[in-house]
C-alpha cells in the first residue's frame, strides 16, 4: 500500500546556476526507507499544485531504483524533469520505463561522468545531460549546452559556463573560488549596498531594509559590527538586524553605505557562494518550531544566515560571532552543535545533501516529522526568487 508522499519520502536539495550566476533551478533529491513504498503520484500532484511560473524549475532526483521506476511510470509529460543515472540504465526494466516515458513526453535527464556518455541511440530518450567532470582530465573536451556537476576549480567554471554555454552548474567550487578571492570574499556585495541605498532614497518598508540587507551575509555582519562599535556609543548591544536599523537611522544608515561602496565586491562568482548561504537561513528559520515570535524568527535566521561566515571571512567562525552581542543560542547551535536551535541548523544543512538517512536519524533524534521537514523544504525552494539572492521573508 502507497503511503502519504511527504512523509514517507525524504527530500534534499542542491542549487542549479546559470551563466548569469544566478539560480537556474534546483535538484531535488529524492529518498526513502527502503520498507516504504511512497505515493510517488501524489508527490508529484503535490509539486504541481505548489509551483508557479516563478518558482525555479525541478530537476527530480531519485536516489533508489523503486522511486525511479516509479517516476518513469506515473510521472505525465509536464512533470519536472527527471534525472536517470546513466549506470541504472543497465536494468533491463528501468531500460524499458526510461524509454516509455520519454516516447509519453516526460522530460529525461541522463547523468553520469563526462567519458561514459550512452550511445547515440540512448541519448536521443534524453532532453539535457547532467555530467560529472570530477574524473574528467583538465583538458576534456566539454559539449555546449549540458549540465555540470563536480566541478573543482573556477577555470572548470568559466569553461562550461561561459566557454560552453551550460545550461546550469550543479554545486560550486567554492573552495578554489575562495582561495583566489579571499579577500574581496570578505567585502558586502555591492549590489545589496546599492539596493539599499535606492531602498531608503524610496522611503521603503523597514522589512524591505531587512530584507536587503539580510540578502548578503557580510553586508550583515558588517553592519552589526558597525551598530555595536565604541564610535558608535549605543547604549545597549544590538543583536539584530531590525533593532540595528531601528536605533541607527536612516541618515546614519545611508552615511555607512556610502562608505560600505568604495570597497563592496562585484565578483560575480561569489553571487552563489552568498545566495546558498541566505537560503540556508530561510531554511533554519522555517524549521523552527510554529508559533514563534517574529523576533525569535529573525534571531533563528541569523543562525543559518552567519553559520558559514568563516568561508568569507576567512577566519575562525567562534572568533567572528564572539564580536557581536548575538543570542547565546546562535553561538551554542553554531559553535557548540547544541542549544534550542541546534536541530534545524543541522537539519538545514542535512538537507543540502543527497543523504535521506542522515535526514530521517535527525528527525528520529530531535522528534521532528518529516512531512513538515518537507514541506518547509518545498516553501523555501518554491519562495526562491530567480535573482542572485534569496530576499528572506
Amino acid at each position: 500500500m502507497a503511503l502519504p508522499a511527504l512523509s514517507s519520502l525524504t527530500l534534499g536539495y542542491r542549487p542549479l546556476w546559470n551563466k548569469d550566476r544566478a539560480l537556474a533551478g534546483v535538484q531535488l533529491y529524492l529518498d526513502c526507507d527502503p520498507s516504504l513504498d511512497p505515493d510517488v503520484p501524489h508527490f508529484l500532484r503535490i509539486l504541481q499544485e505548489m509551483w508557479s511560473q516563478a518558482a525555479p524549475p525541478l530537476l527530480l532526483s531519485p536516489q533508489t531504483h523503486q522511486l525511479l521506476s516509479a517516476l518513469l511510470e506515473t510521472a505525465p509529460a509536464g512533470s519536472p524533469w527527471v534525472e536517470v543515472r546513466g549506470d541504472w540504465l543497465e536494468n533491463s526494466t528501468l531500460y524499458a520505463q526510461a524509454q516509455a516515458a520519454q516516447a509519453r513526453g516526460l522530460k529525461l535527464v541522463w547523468r553520469g561522468a563526462l567519458g561514459e556518455l550512452p550511445d547515440a541511440g540512448t541519448a536521443q530518450w534524453f532532453a539535457n545531460s547532467l555530467l560529472d567532470l570530477a574524473s574528467a582530465p583538465q583538458a576534456g573536451a566539454l559539449l555546449d549546452g549540458q549540465m555540470y556537476e563536480g566541478l573543482q576549480t573556477r577555470d572548470q567554471l568559466t569553461r562550461c559556463l561561459d566557454d560552453h554555454r551550460a545550461a546550469a552548474i550543479a554545486g560550486w567550487p567554492t573552495e578554489d573560488l575562495l582561495l583566489q578571492l579571499r579577500g574581496r570574499a570578505a567585502q558586502p556585495s555591492r549590489r545589496h549596498v546599492l539596493e539599499l541605498m535606492q531602498a531608503i532614497d524610496a522611503e521603503q518598508s523597514l522589512e524591505t531594509f531587512e530584507a536587503i540587507l539580510g540578502g548578503d551575509p557580510v553586508l550583515a555582519y558588517r553592519f552589526m559590527l558597525y551598530t555595536n562599535s565604541a564610535a558608535l556609543g549605543l547604549r545597549s548591544g544590538v543583536d539584530s538586524l531590525r533593532r540595528g536599523l531601528v536605533m541607527l537611522g536612516y541618515g546614519t544608515l545611508q552615511r555607512w553605505l556610502s562608505d560600505q561602496l568604495p570597497h563592496a565586491d562585484t565578483e560575480a562568482d561569489l553571487q552563489p557562494v552568498r545566495a546558498a548561504m541566505v537560503m540556508r537561513g530561510q531554511l533554519t528559520e522555517r524549521l523552527v518550531e510554529a508559533g514563534m515570535g517574529h523576533e525569535l524568527q529573525r534571531e533563528v535566521y541569523l543562525c543559518g544566515l552567519f553559520s558559514q561566515l568563516d568561508l568569507l571571512l576567512g577566519e575562525p567562525l567562534a572568533a567572528s560571532l564572539r564580536r557581536l552581542p548575538l543570542s547565546e543560542r546562535i553561538y551554542q547551535a553554531i559553535i557548540g552543535k547544541n542549544g534550542p536551535y541546534a536541530p534545524s541548523l543541522a537539519m538545514a544543512q542535512a538537507l543540502e545533501t543527497p543523504d535521506g538517512a542522515a535526514v530521517r536519524a535527525l528527525c528520529q533524534a530531535h522528534g521532528m516529522e518529516l512531512e513538515g521537514v518537507n514541506r518547509n523544504l518545498l516553501r523555501m525552494l518554491r519562495d526562491a526568487a530567480l535573482e542572485h539572492r534569496i530576499t528572506p521573508r
